[in-house]
């Protein structure tokens, strides 16, 4: 249910505008300019003592002296006067407020108190806060202008695309790109820093709003992260693609230098993973983001891989093949009878298989574009079409004819790739609702990621029951808030669900060889110190110890590197464990990201985990499948399907393993600072972790001492 204090933000029946200006080229007076020329039906209330009006509306020295029941606030006025101007706002009930001022957190120590005396009162008021430095929103559905910026200033078409950024500046720029395409933005709204209301409270209303169908956003971090997990969730549950232009992509967050999880999860690595685990599409850049965007708000998204290309160029056509298939597009092989309807229709020198090549001819003969393209997407094997041009000036009226023809006898989606096109035939496509790209790979990249949100929104839907089965089955709290390195037989007991290796704690050679005794030769040596938590760097690990005597000199050894590599360390004696078995080396681990809480990540492990980084984050709970997912998205995941004859992996007891794990995470958010299990041997027979490291938070009275 959306916030009522955010409907008033950006759907409001009255707006005052304290600080308004009478010259309406000032930023301050160009609110009052938007909202009488774009002709908001609402109450308009402007503020300022020095006028008694304003455009011809009664202005009023307070917001106070109005008297009436206000929706939203605009306040433009030097910051140092802000809060004040907020508070007089919750004293005359107004529900919601944008601060255009600059001056406040991104300006330093000074500003930074500043923000927080603004936001203690917007909260004493109980009314909802959107900013401060931010250039305000656009609702072009209900003519809401409250905003300064350029964008106002031309048409803006209301349109099914709910836009959403962070930055002012550059979110201007694209939606400025976005009109230039003569795409409509229902939305444009800027969070400014963000101190009350967020991007996804924002974008939850955007796509509640039954007249948006695609949400965009432009994003430069994330500080509610079960908000945006949950406006994601929303997204794909209503069926809406969240398509997302996010920067800082090598920026590293915080890291837990005891932990491979914590040094692996940076900013983006975390924010990737669950952008994809939710179904959010990430665009490299804002053209790619408008490309991909204007797909959606044109075609529906096609039900599987095979695509068609249709094109007057060879070289084109090979050029999107070797595209469609870097990208996990299959070009579909055409079915006989559609080859022998392509030969009806063709001249006999065209190519006829697909890409299917209609040459120059189909100038004199636009049918036979018309007739090619209807017949590939008649084709069973072929789930959408891409078609390619370039120039055609002079024959704008023709294809515009053709096109419509096109879109009336077809079912399946189609996309263009006009290379070099004119003017009007952009807009020609533009009003038959076509989504047309300026070349090629655009095409084609457009055409792949509507394939893969398909394909995720399915899967989605298909794992809904498990993940509410999940949600409700997490196991109680358990761990201890120790504030360190769980030792490692008392982790394994909090670890007990998962399959570890059997393990022993000895504390003298003699007690060692017992323990090997009953776990069965052959054995591994570790050892056990609350001060060496990464074994392998202080040589104190060995392996295949077959019998008493090679674990004894093992054990000599052991204890002498480690007075040499780590003087002072306190020993409590080495841990026994039996051999496990398997063929491929994982690392499943937990990490409580700042934004995100606890998140479960899985990859590729063993000693090189950080060199390797092949690595997939997710936001715990994941469910098996979703588990599967990330495994899909290793780089190295060929390597669990078996390599030189080698058996694949048992990916059932694996993805199994990961969904424990994250229960766990889930379970105890709060108290689990990070885990790793590694390596994990995968092998054909289950998998096994080998050795774990489980770190918790202090309890929350020891946090600060």
């Amino acid at each position: 249910m959306t916030d009522s204090g955010i409907t008033a933000l950006l759907a409001p029946r009255s707006i005052a505008i304290i600080g308004v200006s009478q010259d309406f080229n000032k930023l301050n007076g160009r609110v009052m300019k938007f909202l009488l020329e774009k002709g908001y039906p609402g109450q308009i209330y402007p503020i300022n003592p020095k006028y008694s009006e304003v455009g011809d509306w009664p202005c009023f020295p307070s917001i106070e002296a109005v008297g009436q029941e206000i929706d939203l606030a605009v306040i433009a006025v030097p910051a140092r006067d802000v809060t004040a101007q907020v508070a007089a706002c919750g004293r005359a009930g107004v529900r919601s407020a944008i601060v255009f001022s600059s001056g406040f957190g991104e300006m330093g120590t000074e500003g930074r108190a500043l923000e927080e005396e603004l936001i203690a009162s917007a909260r004493a008021s109980g009314l909802r806060l959107c900013g401060p430095n931010t250039l305000g929103l656009i609702n072009a559905f209900e003519k809401v202008y409250a905003t300064f910026t350029q964008y106002g200033m031309g048409p803006t078409l209301s349109g099914p695309v709910g836009f959403v950024s962070q930055s002012g500046a550059f979110g201007t720029a694209i939606a400025a790109l976005a009109r230039r395409r003569g795409m409509g933005l229902g939305y444009f709204i800027n969070t400014g820093n963000e101190r009350d209301v967020t991007f996804s409270d924002c974008m939850a209303h955007v796509l509640a709003d039954a007249r948006v169908t695609v949400g965009a956003g432009y994003l430069e971090g994330v500080s509610d992260g079960a908000g945006f997990a949950q406006v994601a969730a929303q997204a794909m549950n209503a069926g809406k693609p969240l398509v997302m232009t996010k920067v800082g992509r090598l920026g590293a967050g915080a890291k837990a230098a005891a932990s491979h999880t914590g040094a692996l999860a940076g900013a983006d690595a975390v924010f990737d993973g669950v952008a994809r685990q939710f179904g959010v599409i990430r665009a490299r850049n804002e053209e790619s983001m408008l490309d991909i965007v204007d797909a959606f708000a044109t075609a529906k998204p096609p039900e599987g891989r095979n695509v068609a290309i249709v094109t007057q160029s060879g070289g084109a056509g090979v050029l999107m093949s070797d595209r469609a298939e870097e990208l996990g597009l299959n070009v579909a092989e055409l079915a006989p009878a559609t080859v022998a309807r392509l030969r009806e229709v063709l001249p006999a020198f065209a190519a006829t298989g697909n890409p299917v090549d209609v040459t120059a001819q189909f100038i004199a003969d636009p049918g036979m574009l018309r007739d090619s393209v209807c017949a590939v997407l008649a084709d069973p094997g072929v789930d959408v079409a891409v078609i390619w041009l370039q120039l055609m000036d002079g024959f704008v009226d023709k294809l515009t004819r053709t096109f419509r023809e096109i879109r009336e006898a077809v079912e399946k989606p189609f996309v263009v790739a006009w290379v070099a096109a004119p003017d009007a035939g952009l807009a020609a496509l533009r009003d038959l609702g076509i989504a047309c790209f300026r070349g090629a790979e655009p095409a084609i990249e457009a055409v792949a990621t509507m394939t893969d949100w398909r394909a995720a929104q399915r899967a989605w839907a298909a794992d809904a029951p498990a993940r509410a089965a999940l949600m409700a089955d997490l196991p109680a709290p358990s761990l201890p808030c120790t504030g360190g390195a769980l030792p490692t037989i008392d982790a394994a007991e909090h670890l007990k669900a998962l399959p570890l290796v059997p393990s022993r704690l000895a504390r003298t050679a003699d007690e060692a060889v017992t323990a090997a005794q009953e776990l069965g030769w052959p054995v591994v040596l570790k050892i056990e110190s609350p001060d060496i938590l990464h074994k392998t760097e202080s040589g104190g690990v060995a392996v295949g110890l077959a019998d008493e005597t090679a674990l004894r000199d093992a054990y000599a050894q052991i204890m002498a590197n480690t007075t040499t590599r780590a003087p002072g360390a306190r020993i409590s004696g080495v841990i026994v464990q039996a051999m496990g078995r398997g063929t491929v080396e994982m690392v499943i681990g937990v990490q409580d990201d700042p934004v995100f809480g606890p998140v479960v990540m899985v990859g590729f492990g063993g000693v090189l985990v950080e060199v390797l980084s092949d690595v997939i984050f997710a936001k715990a709970p994941v469910t098996q499948a979703q588990a599967g997912e990330m495994l899909e998205r290793l780089k190295g995941r060929a390597l669990l399907d078996g390599v030189r004859g080698a058996a694949p992996v048992d990916r059932t007891a694996l993805c199994a393993m990961i969904s424990e794990v994250s229960r766990l995470a889930a379970a105890n958010a709060g108290r689990i600072a990070s885990l790793d299990l590694n390596p994990v041997l995968a092998g054909p027979e289950g998998v096994v972790a080998v050795d774990w490291l489980l770190l918790t938070h202090p309890a929350p009275d020891q946090a600060g001492s």
